[in-house]
């Protein structure tokens, strides 16, 4: 199989037209395939079914009532023991990590953080945003009026030589977004290197935070599990403890509708957040946090429970790889990684291809991320980048909608190739 830069125009648009039958052909199905958001399938969520079934009778209080604004001792214990923290840096939320986040931020710039000033006193406020990163991270400081400063995500992590530039000299910048470990949509692991160069930033900004998301902390595909570096214990060796907030939940372990959250941070920060916290709520949902703890009970069930679903997911990974490699490998218009965990795939194709793969993916029943999803502001400098969600469809659907995605990826390239002949 010869690359598409090697054959000529009229070769190209005789391909093209062969790859145009299939994909009418596709549309002629009206399909219904959906691959747009990293969510649990079916058979993902049946694991945690027997939550359901567990009574909450036997805990020394009653779980029903008010109070335990910070959750119960057994859920930081056990969040504890998967991050290395102590239960008094730890806040247990409700079902959304993306919901602390989203206070965390509304708190910072009217409120303040612990030991500075609201961000909103000055007359701007920046955030940098590694990218390709997490959409909804974009969104927050999108809706709430954030310049947002793009970072090259590189292999290992951020671009730090560019991170400290900016940090280290303007006030306004008041933090990152990280995604350490199976980094969304990249599937990249930070480096120990670059968690220590992101714990020894010496921000301008006196009211810098950085904002941790280990969303898939222990989202393994394989058995080798990929361990990072503690951010809280690397900021605390150089007296930047205060730096961090963490981020975590079990959104993609239990029920993504019905799980459980946490902030972790410094001691500092933890009681400032809990004299805010307590104006807002009087506490979370006891009974989830106490049935997750039977039925979870410690980090050894944990990755027993996460093993399955990786018995789940990881084919359809495979099944993604396998298909890509079979069908664009050798013809020189995309690339694309192969996450060791996580929940993504992600696809560069040929510069300038990504909206149109996506609209027709679209137009004939595939319905993918937004290109540009990926960067601030939707804006993706080389519309080349497409976030793959592999684990929601059957693996039946999965095959057919790889397989319409690289007719899309294929006249797509054939077009831009033609063009710029």
């Amino acid at each position: 199989m010869y690359s598409y830069a090697q054959k000529n125009t009229n070769e190209l648009k005789k391909i093209k037209k062969e790859l145009l039958e299939s994909y009418t052909s596709y549309k002629m199905q009206n399909l219904k395939l959906d691959m747009s958001r990293g969510k649990p399938c079916i058979e993902q969520l049946d694991l945690s079914n027997d939550i359901l079934k567990i009574d909450i009778s036997d805990y020394k209080t009653d779980l029903r009532n008010y109070g335990g604004l910070d959750g119960i001792i057994e859920i930081k214990e056990l969040f504890g023991s998967i991050l290395n923290l102590s239960t008094d840096e730890i806040i247990v939320g409700g079902n959304s990590s993306l919901s602390l986040m989203y206070d965390t931020f509304i708190r910072a710039m009217y409120l303040g953080v612990s030991g500075g000033n609201p961000w909103t006193k000055n007359e701007k406020v920046k955030f940098l945003c590694p990218s390709p990163g997490y959409d909804r991270h974009f969104s927050i400081c999108e809706l709430l009026g954030i310049e947002m400063i793009s970072i090259d995500l590189l292999e290992n992590g951020p671009d730090m030589d560019r991170v400290r530039e900016l940090v280290e000299n303007d006030e306004t910048i008041k933090g990152m977004w990280c995604v350490p470990k199976y980094s969304n949509p990249t599937g990249i692991i930070y480096s120990d290197t670059v968690i220590r160069e992101i714990a020894n930033l010496k921000p301008k900004a006196e009211n810098f935070r950085l904002f941790w998301d280990n969303a898939y902390m222990v989202h393994d595909l394989e058995d080798n599990s990929s361990e990072i570096l503690n951010i809280l214990d690397e900021c605390k060796k150089v007296g930047n403890e205060d730096m961090v907030y963490i981020f975590a939940s079990t959104s993609k372990v239990t029920f993504a509708g019905a799980g459980i959250s946490i902030i972790a941070a410094s001691k500092n920060n933890v009681k400032y957040i809990k004299n805010q916290l307590s104006i807002k709520t009087i506490g979370s949902d006891k009974v989830n946090q106490y049935r997750h703890y039977k039925f979870l009970n410690s980090f050894e069930n944990i990755k027993l429970h996460m093993k399955k679903h990786a018995m789940i997911i990881k084919p359809k990974f495979d099944k993604v790889i396998e298909i890509l490699n079979m069908q664009l490998k050798n013809l020189g218009i995309a690339t694309w990684t192969n996450p060791k965990g996580g929940y993504f795939i992600s696809f560069d194709s040929y510069d300038g291809c990504a909206k149109k793969i996506i609209k027709m993916a679209l137009d004939a029943g595939l319905k993918m991320t937004e290109a540009g999803a990926t960067f601030p502001y939707k804006n993706d400098p080389n519309d080349k980048n497409i976030r793959i969600a592999p684990t929601f469809p059957s693996l039946d659907e999965l095959e057919k909608a790889m397989d319409l995605f690289c007719i899309c990826v294929k006249i797509s390239s054939i077009d831009k190739l033609i063009e710029n002949n």
